[in-house]
């Protein structure tokens, strides 16, 4: 009865994994003249006002990412081992099934 609850289960988890993400933010450039345009100086060219504008997803501000970097390194190697030892239990499970 517990091997016929695993996909649910599975797809239980796949859904609310899939809902905690719609949350999280996401990286949209920002135009400068809609929060306030900074003072601009006298002389300024129109290419040194196309080189200040930021691009898709640069905000300038330098954040550093080490944190999602490590973060998302050990998500990724956790998900691995899930991986692998599901792999490595369902080839058990099909040999104990085959001898039977």
């Amino acid at each position: 009865m517990a091997i016929a609850r695993r996909p649910l289960l599975t797809a239980t988890a796949a859904g609310t994994l899939l809902c905690a993400l719609w949350f999280v933010p996401s990286a949209n450039a920002t135009d400068d003249a809609a929060g306030g345009a900074p003072s601009r100086p006298a002389g300024a060219s129109t290419e040194d006002e196309a080189a200040r504008r930021p691009a898709l997803a640069e905000t300038g501000t330098g954040a550093d990412t080490t944190a999602y970097l490590i973060g998302g390194t050990a998500f990724l190697g956790i998900g691995a081992g899930f991986v692998t030892y599901s792999t490595r239990r369902t080839a058990a499970m099909s040999s104990i099934a085959g001898r039977a």
